[in-house]
């Protein structure tokens, strides 16, 4: 036999480009040997998992071969599993099944019923459930595993735990399979008691469980599992301090990074953009600012992932100038690279900027995707840019052949709703092709509450009270709404409903970073050494401006039924005021104040941070629920229009 096709063969370990691997295709082709069913699977294997962007390519292979087998019709199915479309691996099993004489295995049914998981479809995971059983693969212990998973991660967790029961002698996976469906359903309770019944636990299963807390919230139970465990490896730390980033311990997933290295552990990447996510959320820069030091001097400044957490991070702490470095210094910039610097732009109301990184995007050839223009349109709308946004909105379906998303069109209506267009918001929601969320008229009535459109705000609540009975936040926009106009009859029946419903509202709170610490406000909280010390310095500020710099309370930002003396009294209690007071109290020498808050701020805070800013000479940087506002000398970044 021709060594060539050997060699070729040879060849495809080293082999990480489409272009290379059509060269080796071609070569097999001259040879003759591109019809072998041995050659011929080796490529369609390489082609659909070991080469990315080259799926299309192994399907044309598969179908134009006289006789495909097993292995082939697996391949694909794999790789299509492991894709964007994981519904592929169900079609191309199915023209197996009515195409071909090939029966299947036990790897085309684990590989299928992976891609009806992934693919999130129960009706299709049964179906193949019944044709596992007909095939007498229901009792193969690599299919019952599989189906375990699959029944859990399309919701189904009773028909995971019945078919779990049913295998004889359950491997180490199909017990991690079980307790993971628990948790995907939220029953913690079952979760932990499948887990401590495991007659073995590896340190997979320990993180299974461990990550099966975090993404539910219990963080407690997380914190003792972890402190539990004999044998700590990189995807344990990672995932403990990732889940109280994610769930706002801030502070204790900062402790977790420090004792990741006081004990002589080197941070990979998902630990580092863990806590860089942590610092993003808490605004804490300057705990953000030592991580990047930590990142220089170990080496890994070349990982794109932890350069988009850096520019992710700084943008959000308020330092976009900073983002902007970090972006402009990485070696290979991802469509998460520009798509991070665009969205840190349009958060501090660059919106000019945006677009312009934007236009250079596209001349290095990046092909935006649907959370680019996300980005686009909220920088837009943030900034007034109306004729911009339509074209970018335009753009988007007739250059890209984006379909919008419910994304899209509410950031088209916030477009309209900021600058006063609400019938022309209202309309646009009206021609929609696809039927408005709650997202869509939740954006409707906060523009309402800006402009204080009361007849517009109340259709709106109606919409939302259909779709959404029990969120706090839209009764508390249409009862602001009313509060504005003076309908105190109408404030307390909507209070009231509120009361009845056992409906909550959000509790307003505020963070700053002090040396290295994160400090948080809530109006009216309980007195400690840091609220003390915020009201004392508070006290001292409030008089100074309104000596020097002619401050009035606008108390119109009250929404209570009370008197003029008691608005005022309930202004200064706000929590963003209390954090940059305690700011001015322990940063005496720093020239930035920076703080983070939950809710969106209000207008008698923007014009008190407004005089701080002149008076005292300081730069205020507050991130609230929408964007950014840099006060600096007098003056917003937002000019006013937020």
């Amino acid at each position: 036999m021709n060594s060539t096709p050997h060699h070729c063969i040879s060849l495809f370990t080293s082999c990480k480009t489409f272009k290379t691997l059509k060269q080796i295709h071609a070569s097999l082709v001259k040879t003759g040997y591109h019809s072998d069913p041995f050659f011929a699977g080796k490529l369609i294997l390489h082609y659909a998992v070991t080469v990315s962007d080259a799926l299309h390519y192994a399907r044309r292979l598969l179908h134009h071969f006289p006789n495909p087998d097993a292995f082939m019709y697996n391949t694909l199915i794999r790789g299509f599993l492991e894709s964007a479309i994981p519904q592929n691996s169900i079609y191309t099993f199915v023209d197996m099944r009515r195409k071909s004489m090939v029966l299947p295995d036990s790897f085309s049914f684990a590989f299928v019923l992976k891609a009806a998981a992934n693919y999130g479809s129960l009706r299709a995971g049964i179906q193949l459930h019944c044709q596992a059983l007909i095939h007498g693969f229901d009792t193969h212990l690599f299919v019952g595993t599989t189906l375990v998973s699959m029944y859990g991660e399309c919701g189904s967790v009773g028909f995971a735990k019945k078919l779990f029961d049913e295998m004889r002698e359950p491997n180490l996976v199909a017990w991690n399979s079980v307790f993971t469906a628990c948790f995907r359903c939220g029953d913690i309770t079952s979760a932990r008691e499948i887990f401590y019944m495991m007659p073995f636990k590896n340190s997979t299963s320990m993180n299974v469980m461990l990550a099966g807390y975090a993404k539910a919230g219990e963080m407690e139970l997380a914190s003792k599992l972890f402190w539990e465990m004999k044998v700590k490896n990189d995807v344990s730390w990672s995932t403990i301090i990732v889940g109280f980033a994610h769930n706002g311990w801030f502070d204790e997933a900062f402790a977790y990074f420090r004792e990741l290295l006081m004990v002589g552990l080197r941070p990979n990447e998902v630990s580092l953009t863990g806590v860089l996510s942590g610092c993003s959320q808490a605004g804490a820069v300057e705990l953000g600012k030592t991580l990047h030091g930590f990142i220089e001097k170990s080496g890994v400044s070349w990982i794109t992932t932890v350069n988009n957490a850096l520019v992710d991070m700084y943008a959000r702490c308020g330092s976009v100038g900073m983002a902007g470095l970090v972006f402009r210094s990485m070696p290979y910039k991802s469509i998460v690279s520009w798509t991070s610097m665009i969205e840190g732009l349009a958060m501090h109301g660059h919106a000019e900027e945006a677009i312009l990184v934007f236009n250079e995007m596209e001349g290095c050839g990046i092909r935006p995707d649907q959370i680019t223009f996300v980005s686009l349109l909220y920088a837009c709308s943030h900034a007034g840019l109306i004729e911009q946004g339509c074209s970018l909105f335009s753009r988007m379906k007739d250059v890209y052949d984006i379909e919008p998303t419910v994304e899209h069109y509410g950031c088209m209506v916030d477009l309209y709703g900021r600058a006063g267009y609400l019938q022309k918001a209202y309309d646009f929601v009206s021609q929609m092709p696809i039927s408005p969320n709650a997202i869509i008229w939740r954006t409707l009535l906060g523009a309402c509450s800006i402009h204080g459109n009361i007849e517009l705000a109340e259709l709106a609540k109606a919409r939302l009270f259909e779709l959404e009975p029990d969120d706090s936040s839209d009764n508390v926009l249409l009862s602001n709404i009313y509060a504005v106009a003076g309908k105190w009859k109408d404030v307390a029946t909507v209070r009231r409903l509120m009361e009845d419903q056992k409906i909550k509202k959000i509790p307003g709170w505020s963070m700053i970073e002090v040396d290295r610490t994160m400090y948080r406000f809530v109006a009216r909280e309980k007195s400690n050494k840091a609220t003390e010390e915020a009201y004392k310095k508070l006290k001292e500020i409030m008089s100074r401006l309104r000596v020097e710099g002619g401050y009035v309370p606008e108390v119109a930002s009250v929404l209570h039924d009370v008197d003029e003396e008691e608005k005022e009294e309930l202004l200064s209690k706000h929590s963003e005021k209390l954090a940059v007071a305690f700011g001015m109290s322990r940063l005496s020498k720093e020239k930035v104040i920076r703080v983070v808050k939950n809710l969106r701020i209000c207008r008698d805070c923007h014009t008190v941070m407004k005089l701080i800013s002149k008076v005292y000479r300081l730069k205020l940087v507050v991130r609230d629920r929408s964007r950014f506002h840099s006060f600096d000398d007098g003056s917003c970044s937002c000019k006013d229009y937020w």
